[in-house]
């Protein structure tokens, strides 16, 4: 895994499933990162090729729910995030993993209570311990890239600080969310503070935060001198926003994100969750569409109401 002028697609919860990693991959991002998973649930599945799909798949023992699905297309460029607070079991985790993927990263930032209460995400950010354990233990035993992504602590010096001690432990990239744990989405990205990790640190550095068209890309880049760029919500709104040469119609990146929803059968509660996500930021769930979407029972529906009924009779057909 190379992390030199990079466009990643940052890891967002029931979003970063396979269908829209591929999606966005086929717009131009050069790496894409799963949603986030946590060590306890990957530690429940047992490994799966999936021959009707092509695909492998991480289903939780006892059913046939699919925690992780991944495909040998994106082999070389996804990332698989993973929510912990124990070295051991993050070992076990990637371990399990780390011949499917191409790197596997710690989270250290999410801000969401379900994280913080299991002392995981940015509860780690107090914690250069334990941090520095995890991050070692995996590097000591894998063959595969360990990267992790962190937001700012409370002073600049702080997280430059913290960035040091994580570049220490021979870590690959360090991605940075450029906000506070405190901080909303409507906040902006503090880019000033990114850039002070950046001059501290000789490994490359990730960039994340209010960048929403791809002239942001650039810009972000002569800000900060970040090796790369991460983003999260302009990818969610649009993920055409990867194309050098424009974004595509709203409604084409949806049914495209349909399509391949359809094609690698993704669990119906995520594909909605990121249709009513993407439909949230142009319009209103009050109206038709996202009355449709949210009453929508199957992919059958989805489709159909998409347009793309005969793709969903062609693909199924065919699978069985």
């Amino acid at each position: 895994m190379e992390y030199e002028n990079k466009h990643v697609l940052a890891p967002m919860v029931r979003v970063g499933t396979l269908p829209f990693r591929l999606l966005a991959a086929e717009y131009g991002a050069d790496i894409t990162y799963g949603e986030e998973i946590i060590d306890h649930k990957m530690l429940k599945c047992e490994r799966k090729i999936n021959e009707s799909l092509g695909t492998t798949d991480f289903v939780e023992k006892g059913t046939e729910a699919v925690v992780f699905r991944t495909c040998a297309e994106e082999r070389s460029r996804v990332v698989f995030q993973m929510g912990t607070s124990d070295a051991v079991r993050a070992l076990t985790t990637a371990q399990m993993v780390c011949q499917d993927v191409a790197a596997v990263d710690i989270n250290m930032g999410c801000p969401k209570s379900f994280s913080i209460s299991g002392g995981m995400g940015a509860a780690l950010l107090s914690k250069p311990e334990l941090i520095h354990d995890i991050l070692t233990t995996l590097k000591r035993n894998l063959h595969t890239p360990v990267t992790c992504k962190i937001r700012l602590l409370k002073s600049p010096q702080g997280t430059v600080e913290l960035a040091r001690q994580i570049e220490k432990t021979g870590v690959s990239a360090l991605a940075v969310h450029g906000r506070k744990v405190a901080d909303r989405p409507r906040d902006p990205a503090k880019w000033d503070e990114i850039a002070d990790v950046v001059a501290a640190l000789s490994i490359p550095v990730i960039a994340n935060g209010d960048v929403f068209e791809y002239d942001d890309f650039q810009r972000i880049k002569c800000v900060t001198g970040a090796t790369s760029v991460m983003v999260a919500r302009g990818a969610l709104w649009n993920a055409s926003m990867f194309c050098a040469k424009g974004k595509q119609p709203w409604e084409d990146v949806k049914r495209e994100y349909i399509r391949k929803c359809i094609l690698w059968d993704n669990d119906l509660k995520s594909t909605k969750q990121t249709l009513k996500e993407m439909i949230m930021h142009y319009s209103c769930l009050e109206y038709p569409e996202g009355k449709a979407v949210t009453k929508s029972e199957t992919l059958a529906d989805l489709a159909d109401l998409y347009g793309e009924k005969t793709y969903y009779q062609f693909v199924t057909k065919n699978r069985l």
